[in-house]
């Protein structure tokens, strides 16, 4: 099956060489849309072995202009911060109910809060959880006793963010109707988070190439400063 008409022009568009960040921004909003408001996307391959615990990349991050969308977050949590859960715009709260909702096979949401003292009511979500990505943890801010603070967060689209097998980081920055100036800020506060979360254990050059993209575009790699190896 040959390229769209669409593909075609955006492919012509592609740069032929990694651009300064507020070029490469500039140059993913130029690619030709579609008839829904892409999000903007970032990919960070980093030089960390994963296999190894004291090189993983785990976290969570409020990007300064928001990403243009929100998420559906639920809440395990002791009946008396139900209310303060679902007043901070949970979908659902609870503890051994909601337990039992999810390991029925529901799973209408996008992240996972719980307060420290439900993770022994909820461990046996682990393996439906897991694989999904969703299990909560205090390495990214999932497990926490601020359960309405952490909901609130969420909701309003804080990202989660780890490396997978192969050391890279993905993430949204924002929408293609957000201004350049926007994107950008989103960019280098996301990139500084990433930067800050270096293992001590990483050895020569930390990130090595980040690539911008729309939803349905090609790639710009960015051009990346030198770094001591």
């Amino acid at each position: 099956m040959g390229m769209t008409k669409r593909a075609k022009e955006n492919a012509a568009l592609v740069p032929a060489e990694p651009l300064e960040a507020p070029e490469a921004v500039a140059a993913v909003k130029k690619f030709k849309g579609t008839k829904f408001d892409q999000s903007v996307e970032i990919s960070m391959h980093l030089g960390v072995d994963v296999k190894h615990a004291d090189q993983m990349i785990r976290g969570s991050v409020s990007l300064p202009k928001g990403i243009g969308k929100s998420k559906r977050v639920i809440a395990f949590c002791a009946p008396e911060h139900v209310k303060d859960a679902m007043a901070a715009g949970a979908v659902e709260a609870g503890g051994d109910e909601l337990v039992n909702k999810v390991k029925g096979g529901w799973f209408d949401f996008d992240v996972a809060i719980a307060s420290p003292d439900m993770m022994r009511v909820m461990s046996v979500l682990g393996k439906v959880l897991g694989p999904k990505g969703l299990m909560p943890s205090p390495k990214n801010g999932t497990v926490t006793p601020k359960v309405a603070e952490a909901v609130k967060d969420f909701s309003a689209g804080k990202l989660e963010y780890r490396a997978d097998k192969g050391g890279n980081v993905h993430a949204i920055l924002g929408k293609m109707s957000f201004s350049e100036a926007d994107l950008l800020e989103n960019y280098n506060h996301f990139v500084t988070t990433i930067e800050k979360a270096r293992p001590s254990a990483v050895k020569g050059r930390y990130i090595k190439k980040i690539t911008l993209s729309g939803t349905m575009t090609p790639g710009v790699q960015v051009a990346l400063a030198s770094e001591e190896e």
